[in-house]
């Protein structure tokens, strides 16, 4: 039995995870959770889950929670707030494994305390490993601890992967769907609105995920994450664009063997096969193997997604450049989302963040968050001067 911590449960994944808890009851207990803003979902999934500790993201929510409980009779749950309480959550003695599902740089510091406290990590949010990769994996690696990706990309990678030795890998290929704007003219992207930026043609996710997959900065982030993860230079991870998002990653292998990794796509899947390793266990998720019969893949362009390329650069430069890339892109993002910057102004921001970032290499969790806010603040000066433009 494997007792469970969920950092973001009241997000997709997290419902998710939540769910697989639901179908293996034999295998999964909920220990902690750490549920943010929604104290609605935080209430229910308390009464049905009766966990040892839950977190919420300010000590207002976290009283509201605690007087809903006790009208309840449920007094043996503990409500924290802030991020002491998603430490807490996440090193809580009872748990065997840490679901990191909080996005945003939010949910690091609990990372990286669960890393130091033993747990096994179930890593479904990117921005922990592009801020700050260098530091949790040499934590995981000091304290032998697995950090295994949810993300399907990753995911995909790592079940290839355990087809042979990592000095057999010649590069990893990471799908990507190409977005919405995939064959739109590039001459039309000034007028690109947030309804059809977040008009996805494959996945139902959250807006910032959407809009970061219409400009492919989500598959930059990738490209970092999976230069941590797997221990690979920049030079190789590949990305390419595969419109029905069947195969969700590959890995070339040095005798030329491709190996890809297909499966519905359902996050159930990865966040199963994380929740299970080594083993793998049955589940009711089958593939429609006619879903085989068209296939496309094809270069991604880096004209018309200038994200990937700016990724790329901060990849080769590590330290605090893919910090400020996370940082800005958020920023941006957020003001595209507030139609105060055009779709174009989003890469436009990062590339100018980027410029003035400083060459330094963050050592520790303080440092990564000082260099996070920092870049955040250059994003909303350099917006403020964008803003002011567009109005004019």
């Amino acid at each position: 039995m494997k007792h469970l911590a969920i950092l973001g449960s009241t997000g997709s994944i997290g419902r998710s995870t939540l769910s697989i808890v639901e179908s293996y009851p034999e295998r999964f207990a909920v220990a902690s959770l750490a549920a943010g803003r929604n104290v609605d979902t935080a209430h229910q999934q308390c009464l049905r889950w009766r966990p040892h500790v839950v977190s919420m993201a300010t000590e207002e929510l976290a009283a509201d929670l605690r007087r809903r409980l006790r009208q309840d009779g449920l007094t043996t749950t503990e409500v924290v707030w802030g991020s002491e309480g998603t430490v807490c959550v996440a090193t809580l003695p009872e748990v065997d494994f840490v679901v990191s599902a909080i996005v945003g740089v939010a949910g690091l510091e609990a990372t990286y305390a669960a890393v130091q406290a033993g747990k096994t990590i179930g890593l479904a949010n990117k921005e922990a490993m592009v801020a700050a990769g260098e530091i949790l994996t040499a934590a995981a690696r000091e304290k032998n601890v697995a950090l295994l990706p949810i993300d399907s990309e990753h995911n995909a990678i790592h079940q290839c992967m355990r087809a042979g030795q990592r000095n057999e890998v010649r590069q990893i290929w990471l799908t990507a769907s190409g977005g919405p704007f995939r064959t739109l003219p590039i001459e039309k992207f000034d007028s690109i609105t947030v309804e059809e930026a977040l008009h996805h043609p494959t996945w139902v996710m959250g807006q910032r995920i959407t809009i970061d997959s219409a400009t492919l900065l989500n598959k930059g982030l990738e490209i970092i994450e999976a230069c941590r993860l797997f221990d690979l230079p920049p030079s190789a991870i590949k990305v390419i664009v595969h419109p029905q998002s069947t195969v969700h990653s590959l890995v070339e292998y040095v005798d030329g063997s491709l190996l890809a990794q297909i499966s519905v796509t359902d996050m159930r899947l990865p966040i199963l096969y994380a929740l299970s390793y080594p083993e793998r266990i049955p589940s009711d998720l089958r593939f429609d193997m006619t879903a085989l019969s068209d296939l496309h893949f094809e270069p991604p362009d880096l004209e018309r997604f200038p994200c990937l390329r700016l990724a790329y650069e901060a990849a080769e430069k590590g330290g605090a450049h893919p910090i400020a890339l996370n940082a800005a892109d958020e920023i941006a993002v957020e003001a595209f989302l507030k139609r105060a910057i055009p779709f174009t102004g989003i890469p436009a921001t990062i590339e100018q963040v980027l410029e003035t970032t400083p060459e330094t290499h963050p050592a520790t969790i303080k440092e990564v968050l000082a260099a996070d806010r920092q870049a955040r603040e250059l994003a909303r000066e350099v917006l403020a001067g964008r803003e002011a433009h567009y109005r004019c």
